[in-house]
């Protein structure tokens, strides 16, 4: 596969049946770091390019800036997946991945919380 010129959508589908995988597996429970390791690799071994721990840098003042933004994983260059293990999506984590969307550029992001019962339940889809 070629990741680079793969559609955004195609790339988004592979994204939410690997986070499905991947909950299945593991379960509810783990840190969201095993997360976040174990659903790289699962996209990694489909053939997409993952980036972990993206430094995303604010322009200000002319300046590109470290303010200490990390993207969780970026997919294919232009899908953004920010990993959870929280009792709850709260909206703080929806403007976080609006804040990155806008930051890299990117159209399509997700919000994934393994640690909801079911997979579907910790799943939020974000366009802009």
């Amino acid at each position: 596969m070629h990741e680079e010129v793969m559609d955004p959508e195609r790339i988004a589908s592979i994204v939410v049946d690997s986070g499905l995988r991947v909950h299945r597996v593991l379960g509810p429970g783990l840190l969201e770091s095993a997360y976040e390791h174990c659903l790289a690799h699962e996209l990694q071994v489909r053939g997409l390019l993952v980036e972990r721990q993206v430094v995303m840098p604010i322009s200000y003042d002319g300046a590109k800036l470290d303010a200490g933004y990390r993207i969780d994983l970026m997919v294919g260059r232009n899908v953004i997946v920010e990993v959870k293990a929280a009792e709850a999506l709260i909206p703080l984590h929806q403007a976080q991945l609006l804040t990155y969307l806008k930051l890299s550029g990117c159209r399509i992001g997700f919000l994934m919380n393994f640690h909801a019962i079911l997979f579907k339940q910790g799943l939020r889809r974000v366009v802009l």
